[in-house]
């Protein structure tokens, strides 16, 4: 393997301030903000815009999608054409 061209891997905390969560994982991110992490250590921080805590998927959140609902609304409100239907005109 190529010495210096793997960029480094080292600890990073990932934040996401909308949630107030942040986890210590490995990274190549970089930051010039650090922050003190409970083993009394510092690392670089990185702001993320969204992560699991926040993310509607993962809280239980997320809106469903009803297509059975969307083609009853379409057809309540613009009804249906006469002569179009599964069965072929003769």
């Amino acid at each position: 393997m190529q010495q210096d061209k793997h960029p480094d891997y080292r600890p990073v905390v990932f934040r996401d301030r909308a949630a107030g969560y942040a986890f210590l994982t490995r990274s190549t991110a970089t930051s010039s903000e650090t922050i003190e992490w409970d083993d009394g250590e510092t690392y670089p921080v990185v702001d993320v815009e969204i992560s699991a805590e926040s993310h509607p998927f993962y809280t239980g959140k997320a809106r469903t999608v009803d297509t059975e609902g969307r083609v009853a609304r379409f057809e309540r409100r613009y009804g249906t054409q006469p002569g179009r239907g599964d069965a072929p005109q003769m």
